[in-house]
């Protein structure tokens, strides 16, 4: 067993001896707990429930509401964009100091973000229609592919506000606060139509992100604004849960008439403001773990293959639930998700969604790389050096 650690253990060593020491590991770590967050609420909360020959969406929590505080633990977008904010905001000032258009800095962060989303579009258009010419039933079909497209939203979220960051570099985050308020109070308060709603899908995650550029400000270092932000956004979020009659899911549930997230409501944004709170109390102690070689390596494994889990955490989950249908209808994968049973049995199956992620990730990373290649960032995860290093370290320089 020695023989078998020693290796990992050295690579990440090289690994550590080569990061900058001024690059900020909580930054990273924060990146990786989000994107795991994200993997596992959708691994936990979604269901894909077999009837007669058809496949449909559910959810325990539509069954099971006192399973609310799993979403509560795991929907931490809000911490992404509180991130994607600022890495942004810091990465396009570092752009300008180097003499870098805007326009070339725009198009290697998207190339980034867009690159690896060829390769999930054109396997699932093969495999629709390959599920088609079979026999496979439309709303099967429709079900599955939604699901495994359903991360895109994010990513044209995200890169709208990317592209506005000159523009929200100096935004108070309290300003799309007010605006989701205002949102919320016509469509809830006065029975303003429920399409007035998506403008906060805009607004919403703009708090996060706002509040990211304020970090890169210097206006959120001290441990005060984190336990304002987490105080006041989970004492409002509370409130406006238990007076106010919104949904104690942070997520969508099948069937609900509304949903906190799709889109976001005020109780999703105020929320995301108590989990940014917590982040930014937790940098500290990152950076403090963060040290040891190991545990750094685990997130820089985890923030190179960033794009490719989350594009493809969904087909995972998707792959494995068609296929094992095979077999049966089986316990936590088809069966309806109404008890301590089901819950059991999807724990069971979660080691299983992560094998097809890791084969997923071995076939599709390849994209990930060519597009960090195409579009080099200022900021390295690593310094560039000339002794030789594991394969970690290798794709490490490359980020």
């Amino acid at each position: 067993m020695r023989e078998l650690i020693r290796p990992v253990v050295q690579g990440a060593a090289r690994l550590d001896a080569a990061t900058p020491a001024s690059r900020d590991r909580a930054v990273d770590a924060l990146r990786a707990l989000a994107i795991l967050g994200v993997v596992l609420v959708h691994w936990l909360v979604t269901a894909l429930v077999a009837d007669g020959g058809t496949l449909h969406t559910d959810s325990p929590l539509r069954h099971l509401p006192q399973l609310a505080p799993i979403s509560w633990a795991f929907q931490t977008l809000a911490v992404f964009f509180l991130v994607g904010g600022h890495v942004a905001t810091r990465s396009l000032a570092t752009a300008q100091e180097d003499g870098q258009s805007y326009g070339q800095w725009l198009r290697a962060r998207l190339t980034r973000l867009f690159a690896p989303v060829a390769a999930l579009l054109a396997l699932w258009t093969v495999a629709a229609v390959a599920l088609l010419l079979t026999g496979a039933d439309l709303a099967t079909v429709r079900t599955l592919v939604k699901l495994a497209v359903s991360p895109l939203w994010f990513l044209l979220v995200f890169a709208a506000l990317t592209a506005a960051t000159p523009l929200l570099t100096r935004v108070n985050p309290l300003w799309p606060l007010a605006v989701v308020l205002h949102v919320d109070l016509v469509r809830f308060g006065l029975g303003g139509p429920s399409w007035l709603g998506w403008v906060n899908l805009a607004a919403g995650w703009l708090v996060p992100y706002t509040l990211g550029a304020a970090w890169t400000r210097g206006e959120l270092e001290r441990r005060r604004a984190g336990w304002i932000l987490l105080a006041g956004g989970a004492a409002v979020t509370a409130a406006l849960v238990a007076w106010a009659g919104y949904p104690a899911s942070m997520v969508g549930v099948p069937g609900a008439a509304v949903s906190n997230l799709n889109p976001p409501t005020l109780v999703a944004v105020t929320f995301g403001m108590a989990q940014c709170g917590l982040a930014l109390l937790l940098r500290a102690p990152l950076r403090r773990a963060l040290r040891r070689p190991v545990a750094w390596a685990a997130v820089v494994l985890v923030n190179l293959s960033a794009m490719t889990v989350f594009l493809w955490h969904q087909t995972a989950l998707t792959a494995t639930t068609a296929t094992a249908l095979l077999a049966g209808r089986l316990p936590g994968l088809h069966t309806v998700p109404d008890g301590p049973g089901w819950i059991a049995a999807r724990l069971l199956w979660l080691p299983v969604f992560a094998l097809a992620l890791g084969v997923c990730r071995t076939a599709f990373r390849s994209h990930e790389r060519r597009a960090d290649r195409r579009a080099p960032r200022p900021s390295r995860v690593v310094r560039v050096h000339r002794g030789p290093a594991d394969a970690a370290a290798k794709e490490a320089r490359r980020a």
